[in-house]
């Protein structure tokens, strides 16, 4: 495995990173077609991406930064098959050499469930563990999510 870095997507990363999200993340969080995941995509401002890929260039994981409401923000996602060796803290320690600080949400419970039937699992203690702190008093509530924001700050 190795990491890629980039400011745009190629159209067959793009439709890679669609399928890990609709993989790996709840269902309720999955997009209907790969254009839907493009347009979100689209509204991002002043992307940054990080791409976990194979031997045959396959994206396996993905970090993007990105601006909102003049704070950075991120969102990553893992295949399961990558999980728990290092990579995720790979794509963050890169990310964190380039910000002073990066916001995320994060699902902060093991109540939903994937495409696939399976529990989704909650990554709070992996980003805990990252040095991450819960932004006490700002929630994410949604019909499709409810999520903790969380901050690092050097």
């Amino acid at each position: 495995m190795r990491i890629i870095e980039a400011d745009a997507l190629t159209q067959k990363q793009m439709e890679e990173i669609y399928k890990l999200w609709n993989n790996e993340y709840p269902a309720d969080l999955c997009y209907t077609n790969p254009l839907a995941f493009e347009n979100y995509l689209k509204g991002l401002g002043n992307q940054h991406h990080f791409l976990l890929v194979d031997g045959e260039d396959t994206v396996k994981g993905w970090f993007v930064d990105f601006m909102r409401e003049g704070e950075k923000w991120f969102t990553m996602i893992l295949g399961s098959g990558t999980q728990g060796k290092g990579y995720g803290s790979e794509l963050l320690n890169r990310a964190k050499l380039l910000s002073p600080e990066i916001n995320g949400w994060v699902i902060d419970h093991n109540n939903d469930k994937k495409r696939n039937g399976e529990i989704y699992s909650s990554p709070i203690a992996f980003y805990k563990k990252q040095g991450f702190e819960i932004v006490a008093d700002t929630r994410l509530e949604l019909d499709i999510i409810s999520a903790a924001k969380i901050r690092w700050r050097k």
